[in-house]
């Protein structure tokens, strides 16, 4: 627009305009003028002769000024019509630089410069008036270009700042989620937990009273049921933690043979009813001692343990540990032991139900079923290897499952690394810490006990439990009443801690102070909490 006003000026021009090639490339669209205005719309046909003639040539071509791009001036008899000159104006680098959202295309396109004379006046274009034309073109070309870089820009920045809105709304909406989830999740923790666990312990108690068959099936069922449910609790929070990556790993010095044991021991029972046999097989060389997170380590055995166990239905089950050495199964997994740590291989082979090899790689995804595992019939969440797999992950491991198809077994195996104790180079008796031993058939009977517990079902099956065991069992509803209640006569005080604060705490320090001076009548104080 500067340019049309100067040169203008500078030439005494009555109108001076610019005609854009529109989107399409099929017309002229009157874009500037320097007096006379026009509506926005204003288009001529590209393919006049007129333009062809104007757009064969770099020079400036004189035009009649009554072809339709020279129509720019009313229409008067009073006098005569100043000379016409139109040039075109190359538009460069229309493939870089796209107007408009103009297609970017490799043929030559030109804009259209029309300047006419003052009217009723005998002035002719002169050479070297031309010749400026033809200049003025040329740097009317370069600001066209600068124009259209501009344009981009401005549009490119405001596509960014719509960009950066639409991700700080995705980011608050995913913060949102995240809060919904966590309130969800503590909701679950406690107060999903806390019922399930009356279920549980309430059913236990029905179940070693006088019932009938048919009653000792139901509630029978009513605890299958009421564990499998819990367990899918945890696994939904442990996975929600594995995935949010608030879930670290607990590193601590433990026996890992005495772990192996515990694990048989806590599946022999189901084994036995199933009358499948259970082999333990520990390396030689295999560490006693070792640093790591026991529970965890535990979980990822149980689990998978325990799924042999479940799809077995004859046969038998080996679980055999070794150190393992650089032939791994994942060529992306590369084992490197040093003196401060190795790589633990496990492997867990059944005789049971068998996978299809297809769907070896689905078993690893969250709440996958595979119909060849029969897990309708045998109650599976579908959880149990996905978190598995997540928390093999967390060790720097990798777990795999082989199997040659249905009917002929399968074999899970998994690697993770370990810490060597310093424990490991002591002798296995200096090892082992001095522990007095528990008698495991100790007698509660007399024993008077006091429980503290706001929530009243939690109080009833807690108090259940420990009549169950022959104590005397006094119960309080509140802090301050256990503090006026509690007495010499009482040896245990369960307290419930599950709620948020450290009030409770503060009564147990009350407690403590209450008992000062008789320090040997002081009660045993014992937490009670629903989140674990």
């Amino acid at each position: 627009k500067t340019t049309l006003v100067e040169l203008g000026r500078t030439l005494a021009l009555e109108e001076c305009a610019l005609w854009m090639p529109t989107r399409t490339g099929l017309e002229l669209q009157l874009s500037y003028t320097l007096r006379h205005q026009h509506p926005v719309e204003y288009t001529v046909p590209i393919q006049l002769p007129v333009i062809n003639q104007v757009f064969g040539t770099s020079r400036a071509v004189k035009i009649s000024p009554n072809s339709p791009v020279a129509r720019l001036r009313p229409v008067s008899g009073k006098y005569m019509l100043g000379e016409v000159v139109a040039v075109r104006v190359p538009l460069l680098h229309l493939s870089n630089f796209q107007i408009n959202d103009w297609p970017g295309l490799s043929t030559k396109r030109y804009a259209l410069m029309v300047l006419m004379l003052p009217s009723d006046s005998a002035r002719q274009w002169h050479v070297h008036e031309l010749e400026l034309v033809e200049v003025v073109a040329d740097q009317v070309a370069v600001a066209l270009s600068h124009a259209a870089i501009l344009e981009e820009s401005m549009r490119a920045r405001n596509l960014l700042m719509e960009q950066n809105v639409a991700l700080d709304l995705a980011r608050r909406e995913a913060e949102t989620a995240i809060r919904a989830r966590n309130d969800f999740l503590a909701v679950m923790n406690h107060e999903m937990r806390t019922p399930m666990h009356a279920i549980i312990a309430l059913s236990s108690l029905l179940q070693e009273t006088e019932l009938t068959p048919e009653q000792r099936l139901m509630v029978e069922t009513i605890l299958k049921s009421s564990n499998l449910l819990a367990t899918l609790m945890n696994d939904v929070l442990d996975l929600s933690r594995l995935e949010d990556g608030s879930l670290q790993l607990e590193l601590g010095t433990f026996n890992l043979h005495t772990l192996f044991r515990e694990v048989l021991n806590l599946i022999k029972p189901i084994a036995v009813v199933k009358k499948l046999p259970i082999t333990l097989n520990l390396a030689p060389d295999l560490p006693e001692f070792v640093v790591g997170d026991e529970k965890r380590l535990m979980q990822i055995i149980l689990n998978i343990v325990g799924n042999a166990v479940k799809f077995s239905k004859q046969g038998s089950i080996s679980v055999t540990a070794l150190v393992t050495k650089s032939d791994t199964r994942d060529a992306d997994f590369f084992v490197v032991p040093t003196g401060s740590h190795f790589y633990l291989r496990v492997k867990v082979k059944d005789s049971g139900a068998g996978i299809n090899p297809q769907d070896i790689p689905k078993l690893f995804t969250k709440f996958a079923q595979t119909q060849s595992l029969a897990t309708r019939s045998s109650g599976g969440s579908g959880l149990g290897l996905a978190i598995s797999k997540r928390f093999v992950n967390l060790m720097e491991g990798n777990i795999w499952i082989e199997s040659d198809g249905l009917g002929k077994g399968c074999t899970a195996i998994f690697d993770v690394k370990l810490g060597i104790s310093e424990r490991s180079n002591e002798s296995k008796q200096s090892g082992i810490p001095k522990v007095p031993a528990i008698p495991r058939h100790s007698s509660f009977t007399g024993l008077k006990v006091l429980v503290m517990d706001e929530n009243g079902v939690s109080r009833m099956v807690t108090k259940g439990l420990l009549v169950h065991l022959g104590c005397e069992v006094t119960t309080v509803s509140s802090n301050e009443e256990c503090l006026r209640v509690v007495s010499h006569e009482h040896k245990v005080v369960f307290m419930d801690v599950c709620l948020p604060g450290v009030e409770n705490y503060q009564i147990a320090l009350c407690i403590h102070e209450k008992f000062t001076k008789q320090r040997h009548q002081r009660p045993l104080l014992v937490a009670l909490t629903g989140n674990t």
